[in-house]
């Protein structure tokens, strides 16, 4: 199968493509590698340098591609709220491209990557696929919108598409000098740079972890399956539920660290309580969780010790500055 990945260069791109040359399919993709790195990208892919989101480029990439996996754009629910522009163009606009490209090649399926902030701040957790999403931010706003825009178009233009949901995914390769996400990859790399890691709020926002590992074989998974089509489906742990506060304690502990964690101004819009049920992804991709959040922990600190902690780069530009904006970002604390 010849299949096409948008975000090859980024972390969740550059795994599935691992598992799918691994599986002997013929695997080609793009990043503008403004969220990826890239060493990410196997040597057995062919790489184009493109962004997304120039229609006439994607459409020429994906000519005779039997399968697009759509991972690419800017994941930044806290930065969206102060750069809609950015996040909203690398997100919906570009999502408008690929789609668009499915479509004029007529390209029979696509594997869309979707965010748990589609679900917003909901009265019951964990997610499940039934609720009515509610997203607070910008960024999550740019998803749902892609999700509405493509269940249109596959009608009218007679594709198929699966829309995952994958959530809080963590491991190597994951970009961990982005001062505006990744928390776990960011705590990490302050540690071992020798400053202590910084909590928004006072830390009782809870997630559930997954690691790359437990992630990309429902995805791959969701290729061939008949009940995935035209589904929305989470992936993502739905056990394990942990407070940031206690993530960075886990952390130090798993680091043998003494540092103390810092705690700054809340962010806004950040949902309090956003972890979501893997009970339809359990029953149709067969999913299941296989490395603990402890052992996740320590692979990722393990490639950061190899490859080497970085200092954080401020390579976004923020477009909203006010007193609302963190001065994590504008005093340029990590």
């Amino acid at each position: 199968m010849n299949v096409f990945i948008t975000g090859i260069a980024g972390f969740l791109g550059s795994h599935i493509a691992d598992k799918l040359i691994e599986q002997n399919h013929n695997v080609s993709g793009c990043d503008n590698l403004i969220g990826g790195y890239l060493e990410n990208v196997p040597s057995r892919a062919d790489f184009y340098q493109v962004d997304a989101i120039y229609l006439n480029q994607m459409k020429k990439m994906t000519k005779g591609v039997d399968l697009i996996i759509h991972t690419a754009c800017t994941a930044y629910e806290g930065l969206s709220v102060f750069s809609p522009y950015l996040v909203g163009q690398n997100t919906y606009q570009i999502s408008m491209s690929v789609f668009t490209a499915t479509a004029e090649n007529k390209i029979p399926k696509i594997i869309n990557c979707s965010s748990m902030a589609r679900y917003g701040e909901q009265e019951v957790v964990p997610f499940t696929e039934d609720l009515i999403p509610k997203p607070q931010d910008p960024y999550g706003i740019a998803k749902h919108a892609s999700e509405q825009t493509l269940d249109v178009m596959s009608k009218v233009h007679n594709f198929e598409y699966v829309n995952l949901v994958p959530h809080n995914i963590i491991g190597p390769r994951q970009k961990y000098d982005d001062p505006y996400r990744n928390v776990v990859s960011i705590m990490i790399n302050r540690i071992l740079n020798g400053k202590p890691p910084i909590i928004y709020g006072d830390g009782s926002q809870e997630r559930c972890f997954s690691d790359i590992d437990d992630v990309v074989d429902p995805i791959i998974q969701s290729i061939n399956s008949p009940q995935a089509i035209g589904e929305t489906i989470n992936i993502g742990p739905d056990e394990d539920v942990i407070t940031i506060k206690d993530l960075a304690f886990k952390i130090l502990k798993v680091l043998n660290s003494d540092l103390e964690p810092i705690f700054v101004d809340p962010r806004p819009q950040e949902v309090k309580l956003a972890h979501c049920s893997a009970d339809k992804a359990r029953n149709i991709l067969g999913y299941n969780t296989s490395v603990t959040l402890d052992d996740s922990i320590e692979k990722i600190a393990n490639w950061i010790i190899d490859v080497g902690p970085k200092k954080f780069r401020y390579h976004l530009d923020i477009e909203i500055l006010n007193e609302k904006t963190p001065k994590t970002w504008t005093q340029k604390l990590f």
